[in-house]
């Protein structure tokens, strides 16, 4: 159990160093957090920092991993990855695809990736904390990157929300003609 030995603290609000440092923080996890860490911070805890993505990076990198999947057909799956300055490009530690479900809906294929990266941690996370697992960069120049002002675009398709079935959406970003592979 990752708890065992170890004091957690959670926050939605942007971190800062010195904040950090007077909490004697020693061990940085990323989930759901909106805001990019700070180069001195990245700079400072210099591999003791992940990032846990519900998306098979490098694909959907950003915002909305989950949708862009569906909407331009990319791999389905989780990853957990060193966190560097840029928007979810750190090395690789850990990924897991998963398989799709074309009954899914948005929320019910987010809960399953959910889900899976949680599971990732939990089993991880040894290797995680003591830093034995070799991290893998990842590819720059294939994959994709989304802001949330992205999604405005096919917002239209969302007819049920996020309970919209993924079959819906499949491969609607895609242009004719054009692979996936940016």
């Amino acid at each position: 159990m990752i708890s065992q030995d170890c004091q957690i603290s959670q926050t939605e609000e942007p971190i800062l160093l010195k904040g950090l440092l007077k909490k004697d923080i020693d061990f940085i996890i990323s989930y759901r957090y909106r805001h990019l860490i700070q180069k001195d911070i990245v700079d400072y805890f210099q591999g003791k920092i992940i990032n846990l993505h519900i998306s098979y990076l490098p694909w959907n990198r950003g915002a909305d991993p989950n949708l862009w999947s569906y909407l331009e057909n990319t791999p389905k799956g989780v990853t957990i990855h060193l966190v560097d300055s840029g928007l979810d490009t750190g090395e690789i530690l850990v990924q897991q695809l998963i398989e799709e479900n074309i009954e899914d809906t948005l929320h019910t294929s987010y809960q399953r990736l959910s889900n899976t990266i949680e599971n990732l941690l939990i089993v991880s996370w040894h290797s995680l904390v003591n830093r034995e697992i070799k991290p893998v960069p990842q590819s720059l120049f294939e994959g994709t990157t989304h802001r949330s002002r992205d999604k405005q675009e096919y917002i239209s398709l969302l007819t049920k929300g996020w309970h919209t079935p993924v079959a819906h959406l499949m491969g609607k970003a895609l242009k004719k003609g054009e692979d996936n592979n940016i």
